[in-house]
């Protein structure tokens, strides 16, 4: 193969809330990929997401070296995103202004996915490379009756598992020899965070902010907590441990002291009563999530789309198909198609066959015109 001809290397950059995962790609041959599992103590050691940077990054330091790779020899970097102004779909090319209102935080939600646009931005300023990000947490499709809360204001923005949950419809859309844009699923990305949302005809058009604390809660947030419950406690500890329990210390952490799912599950088919309880209700949270996005597809729903790391967990499905089964078809996904989805998209973009966008740093989303709300 001449040097005209030399496979471009992409390294995939994905952190999660309880891992690190990265993958190595030449085009869309894979070289090595590999998932590195944080507990929440060890990362709560950390005050800040950001803070979390130069352990991350030595982690990854550390795989390259394992599979004996010169950062040097990668062509482009690509990392999961979030945290920013809230952005289209697509491949967006990561800019010192994306970096900067990611490193800020200016779309409101702290969550590791953020590490993976600050991530790709370092390595790609020190080896002189480019970086990118596609469908980041923060993509925003949302139509107007997803965004007004009872409070003039405030409104719900779309903080979900955008990257896996769109990879995911549309490789369940070419299952079914159809395309993502005509049709309608609900899909549940179900891990260390939980979100479900619903996805009208190639568009997002609802979910909940996982990490806003709504929804399930989860091996790392606490979910839905009725309001007035959640001041008393804000009222006995603080804001900013409110604030860590949306994110990083809520549900499993909370509850046993420990994010790692194995463990309760473990303890779940030992019979413990406490494990049990925690580890149902959370399944029968995810089933009322299911429900609601059903109502904004008005019941006409092509598929339930299980995807995530929990979905190793044969228990988690069967309780979801008894409780949601009649509402459309269940299919299961383990794990995620983030690391294909990341690669793939960038290299298609690269070669001209889709759109690079540039991060604009305004919101898709910025209030109902002229009406005073």
């Amino acid at each position: 193969m001449s040097a005209a001809d030399k496979a471009i290397r992409i390294l995939v950059i994905n952190p999660g809330s309880t891992s690190t995962k990265v993958s190595l790609f030449d085009e869309t041959q894979l070289i090595f990929e590999e998932s590195i599992f944080h507990d929440a103590p060890e990362l709560l050691k950390y005050p800040h997401v950001n803070d979390q940077m130069p352990f991350r990054y030595q982690v990854i330091i550390d795989m390259l070296k394992r599979h004996e790779v010169e950062p040097s020899t990668i062509d482009v970097y690509v990392g999961r995103g979030g945290s920013a102004c809230t952005q289209p779909g697509g491949v967006t090319r990561i800019d010192e202004k994306l970096y900067d209102d990611t490193v800020r935080a200016v779309g409101g939600s702290e969550h590791p996915a953020k590490l993976g646009v600050m991530l790709a931005w370092r390595f790609a300023c020190e080896y002189k490379k480019d970086a990118y990000t596609l469908n980041p947490t923060n993509v925003d499709e949302y139509g107007e009756l997803a965004r007004l809360t009872g409070i003039k204001g405030v409104y719900r923005v779309s903080h979900s598992h955008v990257l896996n949950q769109k990879a995911v419809a549309q490789y369940h859309a070419k299952s079914l020899g159809r395309r993502y844009e005509d049709c309608n699923f609900i899909v549940a990305h179900i891990d260390g965070g939980i979100t479900v949302s619903a996805h009208e005809r190639g568009r997002m058009v609802d979910g909940n902010m996982g990490a806003d604390g709504e929804g399930a809660f989860t091996p790392t947030r606490i979910g839905s907590v009725p309001v007035l419950s959640l001041l008393d406690y804000i009222e006995a500890h603080s804001i900013k441990e409110a604030r860590l329990m949306c994110s990083r210390a809520g549900g499993f952490v909370s509850l046993f002291g420990t994010a790692d799912s194995d463990a309760i599950h473990a303890a779940v088919e030992a019979g413990d009563r406490k494990a049990s309880l925690v580890w149902n209700t959370m399944i029968y949270q995810i089933c009322k999530q299911i429900g609601e996005m059903s109502a904004v597809l008005c019941g006409k729903v092509d598929g339930i789309l299980l995807t995530g790391g929990l979905m190793r967990f044969e228990d988690v499905r069967k309780g979801i198909e008894q409780r949601c089964g009649w509402i459309a078809p269940v299919s299961v996904y383990p794990g995620e198609m983030e690391q294909e989805a990341l690669a793939y998209s960038v290299l298609d973009a690269l070669k001209g066959e889709s759109e690079i966008l540039t991060y604009s740093g305004k919101n898709v989303w910025d209030g109902f015109g002229d009406i005073d709300l």
